[in-house]
C-alpha cells in the first residue's frame, strides 16, 4: 500500500505498526491485515472499476449491519477512495473459510461442516433485517448481466442470457440473501460455520441463489449433499432450479 492509502486508513484506525498481505482475491482485490495500536484490522482494496463498484456495495453492506448481531459479519470500519483506487477498512476475524477446512478435515468432520454451513444459511434465509427492503432482485440480477456481457466481463454468453430471461422459474417468497454464497465466502471458527465473508451481494433476494451456489460442489456427492440438507430444512431446489442459478446466472458474476 503506498503511503497516501496508509495515510488515510490512519485517519480513521491510528498509527499503522504493521502491513502484510493476506491474500490476492483473483483479479477483484487484495487483502492487508494491518495492526495498530488500538487492534488489528483488514483493509480489502479494489483497482479495477467493476471491482471498485463491487468493493463499495460490501462496504454499504457491512456498515448497515455493524450493529446487529443477527447476521454475523467482519465489523465495519471505513471506507474511502484514492485516486484509482477503492479501500474497505473491517475488522481482522480469525478462523478459515469453509473450503479451506474442508481440505483439512477427515470425512466425519467434514459432514458435521457441511451440516453446520446448512443450518448457518438456513437462519440467513429466516433472518429479516432494517434496511433492506425487497425488489424485483431477478430481474435486477438479468440487466446487470446483460451489461457484464455488453462489456465483455462475464462468462457466459448472450444466448444464455436470453435463455435465463425466457426460462425464469416460479416466484418464490424472497429473503435475506448473501448473493454469493459458495463455500469461500463463509467462516469456520471453533468447528462451525459462523460468519459471513465478501458481502457485496448481500440483499433481499431469491434463497434458491444461496442454496445453488452452497451445494454446487457437492450434486454428485449424495452424503455430502444429504448432511447440507440435515442443516438446511426449509427447501430443496430442484435439478432445474439449480441449473438455472448455478449454471446460468451464475455465469454472468
Amino acid at each position: 500500500m503506498n503511503k497516501q492509502i496508509i495515510s488515510k486508513a490512519e485517519e480513521r484506525i491510528g498509527k499503522i505498526e504493521r502491513v502484510s498481505l493476506l491474500q490476492n482475491q483473483g483479479c477483484t482485490s487484495e487483502v492487508h491485515q494491518v495492526v495498530t495500536g488500538e487492534g488489528i484490522y483488514v483493509i480489502k482494496s479494489s483497482y479495477e472499476q467493476r471491482y471498485r463498484e463491487w468493493l463499495m456495495s460490501e462496504a454499504s453492506v457491512l456498515e448497515k449491519l455493524h450493529t446487529i448481531a443477527a447476521i454475523p459479519t467482519p465489523k465495519y470500519y471505513g471506507y474511502f477512495e484514492a485516486s484509482n483506487s477503492s479501500h474497505l477498512i473491517m475488522s481482522y476475524e480469525k478462523g478459515m473459510t469453509l473450503t479451506s477446512a474442508l481440505k483439512k478435515a477427515e470425512k466425519q468432520e467434514q459432514l458435521s461442516l457441511i451440516k453446520s454451513f446448512g443450518h448457518f444459511l438456513q437462519r440467513l434465509h429466516e433472518t429479516t433485517v432494517a434496511g433492506f427492503y425487497p425488489h424485483h432482485w431477478l430481474a435486477e440480477q438479468l440487466k446487470k448481466a446483460e451489461g457484464y456481457v455488453a462489456s465483455g466481463y462475464a462468462d457466459g454468453s448472450f444466448e444464455l442470457l436470453q435463455k435465463l430471461i425466457v426460462h425464469q422459474p416460479s416466484n418464490v417468497p424472497q429473503t435475506m440473501i448473501h448473493g454469493d454464497c459458495t463455500t469461500d465466502n463463509v467462516m469456520v471458527v471453533n468447528g462451525n460455520v459462523s460468519m459471513f465473508i465478501d458481502v457485496a451481494g448481500m440483499t433481499i433476494g431469491d434463497p434458491r441463489y444461496d442454496e445453488s451456489l452452497a451445494i454446487r460442489k457437492w450434486m454428485n456427492h449424495q452424503e455430502y449433499l444429504e448432511a447440507f440438507y440435515e442443516g438446511y430444512r426449509r427447501y430443496q431446489v430442484t435439478k432445474e432450479e439449480f441449473a438455472y442459478f448455478n449454471e446460468g446466472l451464475y455465469e454472468f458474476f
